[in-house]
């Protein structure tokens, strides 16, 4: 079916995308997810596309203008390659970029900007802390002045890229209770009084690196407080939605992997004299997966456009979070069922998959809290 908000410049960046998937992801899936672990270039290959460029100023090495559809593009091609850890990793810098770009001194992004973009080095995200995840109000990681530093105490976890990057968006509490007290800063790997930990033995996203970090007495200078101090929780919450409609997609492109892989399976194995695509119960499955995917799609296009028109449609956005994460599960469940044991072997794309969908349905915001969320932007 046709999209009626393609152009050429848009399929083009697809493809692209889609052939970087194709050659250099794809081939290599099964070994990085064993090895738990990818090699760096990769990193920069990805960054050469501009997967991460959007909205941040060719200057700094963006690309200098801002396309929800490009982003979405992007996220679902990389989707469908099916080893989420290597996006992980990889897009790891896509949710703390947004934040150097806008809030940061500028000394600090003409510095970092270039080589996180580039894949130089790597970027990540520091919100989530072991009392709590979503509630991002209740951090409980500190930050005071002294003199002209910063001193931050306190831990982040489950920080994707944390590993290996150099450079570190970090929330912290530098005023009363509740969001209004949260400050963000700029802290580099090496800071006196940094230190991280990995986290390892995870259900899925294998190939990434995942982090605990760890803040005692850090001392950051003042000029890495980004954005004004006790006003960085709405640039947090307005920083998660790009970061859930690239989720979003990536779970698209991950359902579209399901079909595809669940089609081609289904035609060359035969049961009971035919090929299984031919009985009915299995021809069903592949109705109800196709009729899901396409909502996805029309859902995620329609968000695309609203951001394109300059709306910041967090409502829809949540809702699409926990609905693209269910009609994952979905999709990825019953294609474990077309496959039966051969989907239960490790190196089948439906198996990492299938393992990979909770992780969607937790990362970004649970599907409780997106769903607590819609309804209070719908003002109930």
């Amino acid at each position: 079916m046709k999209n009626p908000f393609d152009t050429d410049e848009r399929r083009a960046f697809r493809e692209t995308v889609a052939r970087f998937v194709k050659q250099e992801i794809e081939p290599n899936a099964d070994a990085w997810d064993e090895a738990g672990s990818f090699p760096w270039e990769v990193h920069e290959q990805a960054c050469a596309l501009g997967l991460f460029g959007f909205g941040i100023d060719e200057q700094y090495g963006g690309l200098g203008f801002e396309d929800a559809f490009m982003r979405a593009a992007s996220a679902e091609e990389l989707g469908r390659g099916g080893i989420g850890g290597v996006i992980a990793a990889i897009g790891s810098r896509g949710i703390m970029v947004g934040l150097v770009n806008s809030l940061a001194n500028e000394a600090i992004k003409r510095r970092a900007l270039p080589e996180i973009l580039s894949g130089v080095k790597g970027g990540a995200l520091g919100i989530t802390e072991p009392s709590g995840g979503s509630d991002v109000a209740s951090m409980q990681t500190r930050a005071r002045r002294d003199g002209d530093e910063y001193v931050l105490n306190g831990s982040k976890t489950f920080i994707t890229g944390g590993m290996n990057a150099s450079y570190f968006a970090i929330a912290a509490r530098t005023g009363e209770e509740g969001g209004t007290g949260i400050s963000l800063f700029f802290v580099e790997a090496g800071m006196p009084g940094f230190s991280r930990t990995a986290i390892e033995r995870k259900m899925g996203w294998w190939a990434s690196d995942t982090a605990t970090l760890y803040f005692d007495e850090c001392r950051v200078p003042a000029a890495n407080l980004m954005g004004e101090e006790n006003r960085g929780f709405l640039s947090v919450l307005n920083n998660f939605n790009f970061e859930r409609l690239f989720m979003c997609a990536q779970m698209l492109g991950m359902a579209r992997r399901c079909l595809d892989e669940s089609i081609a399976y289904a035609q060359q194995r035969k049961t009971f004299g035919k090929p299984l695509i031919k009985h009915q119960v299995i021809r069903h499955k592949l109705a109800e997966m196709s009729s899901r995917i396409d909502a996805m799609d029309a859902l995620i296009n329609q968000i695309c456009w609203n951001i394109n028109e300059g709306e910041a449609p967090v409502a829809e956005i949540s809702k699409a979070k926990f609905f693209c994460s269910t009609a994952l599960e979905y999709c990825a469940n019953e294609a474990m069922q077309i496959f039966g044991g051969a989907g239960y072997l490790r190196g089948n794309p439906v198996e990492r998959i299938y393992r990979e969908t909770k992780v969607m349905t937790i990362g970004g915001g649970s599907a409780e809290i997106m769903r607590d969320l819609a309804v209070r932007q719908m003002g109930l």
